[in-house]
């Protein structure tokens, strides 16, 4: 695939989803200033910490032209921090936290708990095949409510007791697609792969 993508790479697993792009023969670059953003046709928003996430995205002038980007049909792919700031709203953000707006979802941050309550489980996941995917949940979101425009690609089996039992945690709207989870961190490149279909898709002919 020629044409290029990139990693928001101001903080998070950003060599991780590189590595996972060039596997699926993307042409991937790193992303942290307006001028690199305007050569690439989709962006994965890795995870991390949305608060400071939000925090870098305005000091390094990305913001705006992110948000233009994204209004104005870009791909973009979200894992766990990435899924809270792609969110029209966070539950338990701070009120300074920005959001993009590009998933018309409720998002609640560290639903899952503290870093030493996180697990990993196998999930379905709509549009990847070859059998589940190991999701690997890190201080993770979960969706709370999804507009009528939102497609669930995968929720929390039942055979996880607890709150999390049925949570929807990947998730798609038109280009956009976003999880709670890292998808990164296993090795599997195939939720990558269903985001650069989103890439080719939105290519001028």
């Amino acid at each position: 695939m020629s044409t290029p993508v990139g990693v928001l790479a101001l903080q998070g697993n950003v060599p991780e989803h590189l590595d996972a792009l060039r596997a699926c023969g993307a042409d991937a670059r790193p992303v942290r200033r307006p001028s690199e953003l305007a050569e690439v046709a989709g962006l994965v928003l890795p995870g991390g910490e949305s608060t400071t996430l939000s925090k870098l995205l305005e000091a390094f002038e990305l913001l705006e032209p992110l948000r233009e980007r994204l209004r104005a049909g870009m791909p973009a792919f979200g894992s766990c921090a990435g899924m809270i700031l792609l969110a029209r709203e966070a539950v338990d953000a701070r009120p300074d936290q920005h959001q993009l707006g590009a998933l018309d979802i409720t998002v609640r941050r560290n639903a899952f708990g503290r870093q030493v309550q996180s697990f990993e489980t196998d999930l379905a996941v709509t549009g990847v095949g070859g059998g589940p995917v190991r999701a690997v949940f890190i201080r993770a979101p979960w969706v709370e409510s999804t507009g009528r425009g939102v497609e669930v690609l995968a929720r929390v089996p039942g055979s996880v007791r607890g709150p999390a039992s049925g949570k929807v945690v990947a998730v798609r709207q038109g280009p956009v697609i976003a999880t709670a989870f890292h998808p990164e961190q296993t090795g599997d490149a195939r939720l990558h792969d269903l985001f650069l279909r989103r890439v080719r898709e939105a290519a001028p002919t």
